[in-house]
């Protein structure tokens, strides 16, 4: 991907300008029952995702963080608190949350490509259906976003001839062809086999250059510092700590990131 990603991704279709509120959060909760009692998978959240920031949301397994993201587009819903999108207050039931949607991007840990279409009808399907694109307009820009991850000679195979790497790509570029206002990874890489990492974060690195706002769950350390212009540290449904990836890697003041991180590095 080059410098021009811009022209192509027109993510700045909002009237909220770099560095203002995109998404707000506040106090947002997650309870559920179980035999042992109450599992509190998210207990009184609150920050807020600025645009063109790359939001890293790390820590241990269990700790909350693919709950957290998966509700910023309800795709969990919250059991208290509120998360504030673009000025709407997507946890009104008023909200037209598939509306909302469709300018928050999501990219999974398994792709969730369909399997019987080509990578072409993957990408041009949404855009198509919920955007009312032309069909030439919708494979015209999957194309540009396809050669921009070298990947435009894939474009009429299917997913089973795929590498999982080239699959995530096409699933970040899918993600793409809706022209979000902002994009949501859920550990994007952990299903990945090593030498395939690369290849997507190199991706990611790119997007992130060209003012994409982005909100990534990933164990990978080294795209969290390198990336990230803000990390957040959750453990046990809360945000412990959370600062410029130099305070977080470098002077972590917390006990127990001290410790994950001594576990990780």
């Amino acid at each position: 991907m080059s410098a021009d990603m811009n022209e192509i991704l027109d993510s700045s279709k909002s009237d909220i300008l770099p560095g203002e509120i995109l998404i707000s959060v506040s106090d947002l909760a997650k309870h559920y029952k179980s035999k042992a009692g109450e599992i509190r998978a998210l207990d009184g959240i609150t920050t807020d995702i600025c645009k063109g920031e790359v939001l890293v949301i790390i820590g241990p397994s269990g700790s909350g963080k693919s709950t957290f993201l998966r509700s910023l587009n309800l795709l969990e819903r919250p059991t208290g608190g509120t998360i504030t999108f673009e000025g709407v207050d997507i946890t009104s039931p008023s909200s037209d949350i598939n509306k909302l949607r469709q300018k928050m991007g999501m990219v999974f840990q398994h792709f969730n490509l369909f399997p019987h279409l080509t990578i072409m009808d993957n990408m041009t399907l949404a855009p198509r259906k919920l955007l009312k694109m032309s069909k030439p307009d919708a494979e015209a820009k999957a194309l540009e976003l396809l050669k921009k991850v070298a990947l435009e000679d894939r474009a009429y195979a299917y997913p089973s001839q795929l590498s999982g790497g080239q699959k995530q790509r096409i699933a970040i570029v899918r993600a793409l062809c809706m022209s979000p206002d902002v994009l949501l990874f859920d550990e994007p890489t952990s299903a990945l086999d090593p030498e395939m990492v690369g290849e997507v974060l190199d991706v990611m690195k790119d997007l992130a250059k060209s003012g994409m706002t982005m909100a990534v769950v990933t164990h990978e350390m080294g795209f969290a510092r390198e990336v990230g212009t803000r990390v957040i540290f959750m453990d046990e449904g809360k945000i412990i700590e959370e600062g410029t990836p130099d305070e977080i890697f470098t002077n972590p003041k917390n006990e127990r990131l001290q410790s994950f991180l001594a576990k990780v590095l």
